[in-house]
């Protein structure tokens, strides 16, 4: 079902989000958010013109498309996220020679206030591992699954991905197969260390119902979702008595925050999460800061 779209700008689109993914790797999820981005706008721009076409989109045509979104009351993060995705686009069509010029060059994307993250403190974050039962199988998988979170910073997708030849317990380390398909080592600290080997040599046979190599699978013996993951990290905070609003990145923030907070380096925290560009780090000295002065207006006697 096209809907709106032309079979010339169907096609096109296809082509394009191929390209994404047999050369850049992108995941199932990126490569739907340009999809919807580029329909919506290609569905506005044939109600006005039905004879549009994608490739030959001006600045007008998209001049047009913000305005309606403004008036739409669409937010400016959302119009953002929807301009990146076009500009992707139109770099592959120059990349491609389809066209030779770039309508978004005069456009500048709206302003999108900061958005800190939400996260955990250290005191938090124990509770919350201290919650599962590791008497349990699915206790011992939990712990094994938080320690591992908290230590490593990884994506939820990549923690529920994990397959046993990604670990090595000898040597402290994960190998994780992020975003774009990019490699990177992270350590994983003793305790989490300690988790997994425990989970390991004991709740994983339980829970496995057959051969596999996932490293942490769920009770029916094959990968958990995130979703699933993500109703149990629930449960815990619920237990430990954790009122902040969780998200599937909590963890990860307190991690990259907790490690800023302790002195480590913007780089290194950035090669530990896997992120391509130092600017997308950088919004976790935004939240060290935060609670920095929060510290200082709370117990400094002039804060």
């Amino acid at each position: 079902m096209t809907g709106l779209l032309s079979a010339h700008n169907a096609q096109v689109l296809d082509a394009f989000l191929e390209v994404l993914y047999l050369e850049k790797g992108l995941s199932d999820n990126t490569l739907s958010a340009y999809q919807t981005d580029l329909r919506q706008l290609c569905r506005f721009l044939t109600q006005q013109d039905a004879a549009f076409s994608l490739v030959d989109i001006t600045d007008t045509d998209i001049r047009a498309y913000l305005s309606h979104r403004q008036a739409n009351n669409v937010s400016a993060r959302s119009t953002a996220r929807a301009l990146s995705s076009l500009k992707t686009f139109i770099k592959y069509c120059l990349s491609e020679k389809i066209r030779d010029d770039d309508p978004l060059r005069h456009i500048k994307p709206p302003k999108v206030a900061v958005s800190l993250p939400d996260s955990l403190t250290e005191a938090q974050v124990e509770s919350l591992l201290a919650a599962p039962d590791t008497a349990l199988a699915v206790g011992q998988r939990d712990k094994a699954m938080l320690e591992v979170l908290y230590a490593t910073g990884l994506r939820v997708t990549e923690l529920v991905g994990l397959r046993l030849d990604q670990m090595s317990l000898l040597q402290g380390v994960v190998r994780v197969i992020g975003k774009g398909n990019k490699e990177r080592l992270v350590p994983l600290g003793e305790p989490a260390i300690e988790a997994l080997t425990l989970f390991l040599q004991q709740g994983r046979h339980e829970l496995l119902k057959h051969s596999s190599d996932v490293v942490f699978p769920s009770t029916r013996g094959t990968q958990m979702t995130r979703q699933t993951f993500w109703h149990r990290i629930k449960h815990y905070a619920m237990v430990a008595g954790i009122q902040v609003h969780l998200s599937p990145h909590t963890l990860r923030h307190a991690f990259a925050t907790h490690l800023l907070n302790h002195g480590a380096d913007l780089r290194v925290v950035q090669l530990l999460l896997g992120h391509s560009d130092l600017s997308t780090t950088q919004i976790y000295t935004h939240v060290a800061s935060e609670r920095l002065t929060h510290i200082i207006e709370s117990h400094h006697p002039r804060g």
